[in-house]
């Protein structure tokens, strides 16, 4: 196996365990997060109803004047998007599902644009 291989395998390991943890219920969705090397995107599960809610990218038209999306201006832009997003829906806790990723660099980043944007995490 290739070092990449097994680093996904890791990383699908790891994301398994999180997720007999981390449940998104109807008054707390899970904020899924999903890392590439160009982009990062972000979204809104509802585990109970098997639904996601809503969804945002760094791809996405509001983000892609910052260039690049591969990197942690871009997700602190994507935090502060989100964050506003759902305040402006009523939204004040989620529940971070970090996708197996290290808490670190861009899922960090992420993660403290939203708590700054006054979202519980």
């Amino acid at each position: 196996m290739s070092l990449v291989t097994d680093r996904e395998i890791g990383r699908h390991r790891r994301h398994r365990r999180l997720r007999k943890k981390v449940v998104g219920l109807p008054e707390r969705p899970r904020l899924s997060v999903f890392r590439s090397h160009k982009h990062l995107s972000a979204q809104l599960v509802d585990d109970l109803a098997g639904k996601t809610l809503r969804g945002w990218s760094t791809a996405d038209d509001q983000l892609k004047r910052l260039g690049t999306g591969g990197n942690v201006k871009a997700a602190e832009a994507l935090g502060t998007l989100v964050a506003k997003d759902l305040s402006t829906a009523g939204v004040r806790q989620v529940v971070f599902d970090r996708g197996g990723y290290l808490y670190h660099g861009r899922v960090k980043a992420l993660a403290e644009a939203l708590r700054a944007g006054g979202i519980q995490v």
